[in-house]
């Protein structure tokens, strides 16, 4: 199967090309194409991958003139993959690349048809020098993960996760509307409105800080989040 890995990408020039990189070293993955779409970067990034581009074929560079969203830009790459299973992989390396053969692997086998990759199967450190970081995100994760689950009658723990793969087929009749991280309710919904099983797989992650660049804010976008559930619960 040909996999499409899908990285939107808006003013990373720190991370992207270590990002593709060790997209690149996955070596068990034989047939794949890396869309990276620059959503109106405002630093290096467009240059960096436009330049990565002209040395790999396996890359494939869209550049928006504009900023848009990290939902628009997903959809775009969406629209120009030719894969048979797509995995949505962040700039920022707080995903790890060498989890992406474990997230296909169930897709490959026939096992499931959607896979996350989860953060929350574990408890929280609530103290100490290695005590789980953002704890309020955590929670405020949690919490929307539950209300997805009780929305829609199945059990997710982990709506938020930005690791996400499907079987193309998937998507079929599905438009993502979603300019924002809103995305990640309105693919979680539309799925779970198909009556379609989300699979899960265990996954660690390296959050970065707000100095190095993370854009999350727990109240402002989980708010957005708690509403886009409720509305997509009832409409399309």
């Amino acid at each position: 199967m040909k996999v499409s890995i899908i990285i939107p990408a808006y003013n990373e020039e720190r991370t992207v090309s270590e990002t593709i990189s060790r997209v690149l070293d996955q070596k068990s993955i034989k047939d794949k194409e890396i869309i990276v779409i620059d959503d109106g970067s405002k630093d290096k990034t467009a240059k960096i991958v436009e330049d990565l581009a002209k040395k790999n074929n396996e890359i494939n560079f869209i550049k928006c003139r504009v900023n848009r969203g990290k939902g628009k830009a997903v959809a775009k790459g969406i629209d120009e993959a030719k894969g048979d299973i797509f995995v949505i992989q962040d700039a920022d390396l707080e995903y790890h690349p060498q989890d992406i053969p474990r997230l296909i692997s169930p897709i490959i086998s026939g096992k499931a048809q959607v896979v996350y990759g989860t953060r929350l199967k574990m408890r929280p450190k609530l103290f100490g020098k290695d005590k789980t970081p953002f704890l309020l995100h955590f929670f405020g994760n949690k919490f929307l993960s539950k209300i997805t689950s009780v929305l829609y009658g199945q059990e997710v723990s982990d709506m938020e996760t930005g690791y996400k793969a499907f079987h193309k087929s998937v998507l079929n009749g599905i438009k993502l509307k979603s300019r924002s991280f809103d995305l990640e309710p309105e693919i979680t919904a539309k799925i779970l409105k198909k009556k379609l099983k989300i699979h899960e797989i265990k996954i660690t992650t390296t959050p970065r800080t707000y100095e190095e660049g993370k854009k999350i804010n727990t109240f402002r976008d989980g708010t957005i989040a708690l509403w886009a559930l409720i509305k997509f619960r009832f409409t399309d």
